[in-house]
C-alpha cells in the first residue's frame, strides 16, 4: 500500500508531466489526448493555450482546466458537457501517467458536478475555467477533519499570545497616538 506521499507525489508529478512543449521517452512531442493545443498542426493553426492544474486538500483532489476560447464555442450546444469529457480525458491520462511513474494504480472518485466558468477580458479573448472534485483512493478520510478530535484546538503558544492583549485594545507606554 502506497503512503499519502507517495500517491500525492506520484499524481503531482503526473500532473507536471504535461507542461507544453514536454517530450515522451522516444524525444517525441507528449500527447495527453485531452487537450486543445495538441490539435492540429502547430506551424499553420492558430496556437491554443490551454492546461490543467491539480490541487490536494484532505482526501481530495481539485483538477482545473484553463483554456483560451472563443465565445461561439460557449453558446453552441453542448459546451458544459464538453468540458466535463475533456476533464474525464484529463483524469484518464493522469490514471495511465501514475502507473507509468510509479508502478501501481490509484481510484479517482468523481465528488460532485463539473463547474465552468467563461470570462473575458475583451470583445476578442475570453478563456474558461472548468473545475471538478475527485475522491483519490487511498488518502484517509480523516485529513478532512479540521481539528474533530481535538479538546483544545488553540496551542500554547498562540494563547499565551493573545492574552498578551494584542488585539483586547490595550495600548504600549510608549505610544503617543491619540485615543
Amino acid at each position: 500500500m502506497a503512503t499519502v506521499y507517495e500517491i500525492i507525489q506520484g499524481l503531482s508529478q503526473a500532473a507536471a508531466n504535461a507542461y507544453d512543449g514536454a517530450l515522451g521517452e522516444d524525444q517525441s512531442p507528449l500527447k495527453t489526448g485531452a487537450l486543445r493545443r495538441e490539435e492540429g498542426d502547430a506551424l499553420i493553426d492558430e496556437r491554443v493555450m490551454d492546461g490543467f492544474n491539480v490541487k490536494f486538500y484532505g482526501n481530495m483532489m481539485c483538477l482545473t482546466y484553463q483554456s483560451e476560447i472563443q465565445l461561439k464555442e460557449v453558446y453552441a450546444q453542448g459546451f458544459e458537457g464538453e468540458m466535463e469529457q475533456r476533464l474525464t480525458d484529463i483524469v484518464g491520462w493522469l490514471k495511465k501517467e501514475y502507473k507509468k511513474i510509479t508502478g501501481g494504480s490509484v481510484s479517482l472518485t468523481e465528488e460532485g458536478e463539473v463547474d465552468v466558468m467563461v470570462q473575458n477580458s475583451s470583445r476578442v479573448r475570453s478563456w474558461v475555467e472548468a473545475k471538478k472534485h475527485y475522491k483519490v483512493s487511498g488518502l484517509a478520510a480523516e485529513m478532512n477533519d479540521d481539528n474533530a478530535g481535538s479538546t483544545n484546538p488553540v496551542e500554547r503558544g498562540w494563547k499565551t499570545f493573545l492574552e498578551q492583549g494584542g488585539w483586547k485594545g490595550t495600548r504600549p507606554d510608549n505610544d503617543t497616538r491619540k485615543k
